[in-house]
């Protein structure tokens, strides 16, 4: 099929193209033989080292909990960042500058920030600052510069979304007499999320993944976290290691899945299912209307 962006492969290019999966999927294979061989050279394909993932005891005690903390902090995360991310996207495009101004100045500010840097600064403040209790400190750290960090990101996305909207639609919503919030709630929006849903999602899932910088320096007991008490206690490093990252592979693919399929049902559902009028039902529905303006008239008369 030939477009004005994409021209069908002749032969040649089809050889080439063959050729060039061909070499691929071969470097791939030797790829991952040369892991293999390395892991069996270095004792790591032992079953004594993976038995444990066969177990009850290793999920239960060890990578459920830290699965749910994980699933615990993100959700919070996601929950409070998306509106406050929409908030500040909006506000960032508002005609007062009272409101413009602060608002940039908050998303550039937490932008520019490392989303660690933040966790580290929320974890002092609710130490010194705060009666939360040593145990809940990290998650509520982790949960405040993920929000911080992912909201000022999102807020960008709203806009630039929403910039990316034809100005005509916003020129009927005038033209028929909305109000801008009325044109932002009601026509922009609703347009733009569609268009903004695939980059959304991409920042969800950098929220699940920064949930293991909490992990790492301030002792949350997420998923990376527990991962390392279990290679301690079953001393299988690099086993965990991949059962880990075979669950955030999953997790990850099961959130972009789902978002690929929301954004195929709200293309859907924007689209036209009215049937095509001939020329006598126009002629109809105009004599009608006609008829009826008449008659309102004669009414008012």
């Amino acid at each position: 099929m030939t477009s004005v962006l994409y021209d069908a492969p002749g032969p040649r290019a089809k050889r080439r193209n063959l050729i060039l999966s061909v070499v691929f999927v071969a470097l791939l294979a030797l790829l991952l033989w040369w892991i293999w061989q390395t892991m069996d050279d270095k004792g790591q394909l032992r079953w004594a080292l993976w038995k444990p993932f066969t177990e009850s005891e290793a999920w239960t005690t060890y990578l459920l909990p830290g699965l749910a903390d994980t699933l615990k902090a993100a959700a919070l995360a996601m929950i409070i960042a998306l509106p406050l991310g929409a908030a500040f996207g909006i506000a960032r495009m508002s005609d007062h500058r009272w409101v413009r101004i602060p608002a940039g100045a908050v998303v550039e500010f937490f932008r520019a920030i490392p989303v660690l840097l933040l966790m580290l600064f929320a974890n002092e403040f609710y130490a010194r600052s705060t009666d939360v209790s040593t145990d809940d400190r990290p998650l509520y750290a982790v949960v405040t510069g993920l929000v911080l960090y992912n909201a000022s990101v999102l807020a960008e996305i709203v806009r630039a979304g929403i910039l990316a909207l034809p100005k005509g639609q916003t020129e009927a919503a005038k033209a028929i007499g909305l109000r801008k919030g009325q044109t932002m709630t009601s026509v922009l929006l609703p347009q733009a999320v569609t268009a903004m849903l695939p980059a959304i999602v991409s920042q969800l899932v950098v929220i699940v993944k920064d949930t293991a910088l909490g992990g790492v320096l301030l002792n949350f007991t997420e998923l990376l976290n527990s991962r390392g008490t279990l290679a301690a206690n079953y001393a299988n490093v690099i086993p965990s290691f991949i059962v880990v990252a075979v669950i955030y592979i999953i997790l990850n693919f099961i959130l972009t899945s789902f978002a690929s399929w929301l954004e195929g049902r709200l293309r859907r559902s924007k689209r036209s299912t009215g049937a095509v009028l001939g020329k006598e039902d126009v002629e109809e529905l105009n004599a009608a209307e006609v008829g009826g303006s008449y008659g309102a008239g004669a009414d008012r008369i």
